[in-house]
Order: C-alpha cells, then sequence, then structure tokens
C-alpha cells in the first residue's frame, strides 16, 4: 500500500484554507475569511468538513480577550492509493 498526500491546486479555496491553517501561528476566523471571501458560517463548515475529511484540527482560546479563537491543523490525512 502507498500512502499520497492529497494534491489540490494552490488556487482553489480549500488549497488557500489550509495554506493558513498550516502557518505556524493559525488563522483567526477574521483571517480565514480574508483568504477566501467566504462568509463566517462558511468558514466554519469547511472547518467541519476538513476534520470530516481526516484533517486534525485544534482551536486555541485567544491571547486577548475580545479575540476570536486561533484555528491551526496539526495532522493531514494519509490517503491510501
Amino acid at each position: 500500500m502507498t500512502h499520497v498526500t492529497p494534491q489540490l491546486t494552490t488556487t482553489s479555496k480549500k488549497a488557500l484554507l489550509l495554506k493558513a491553517l498550516q502557518r505556524k501561528g493559525g488563522a483567526n476566523l477574521l483571517a480565514l475569511q480574508s483568504v477566501t471571501g467566504w462568509q463566517p458560517h462558511s468558514v466554519r463548515a469547511a472547518l467541519s468538513r476538513l476534520r470530516t475529511e481526516g484533517y486534525s484540527l485544534v482551536r486555541v482560546a485567544p491571547k486577548q480577550s475580545g479575540a476570536g479563537p486561533v484555528y491551526r491543523v496539526t495532522a493531514i490525512p494519509k490517503v491510501v492509493a
């Protein structure tokens, strides 16, 4: 069995979302909205979809009061080819 990581075009919204989530500091909801151009509910739905696809995401509480939580990808799913 060979494990293959999923390939995405670098211009897809999912690829942009994953790139932002894979940054060392992660990304908050506003940053993810800015990257994708989506509404907050659409970003949250996409995060949920990533979890069902096997991505491991963490939600970190805000460092400052009034700021939103930060999301970060901690593991990428392995696809069996």
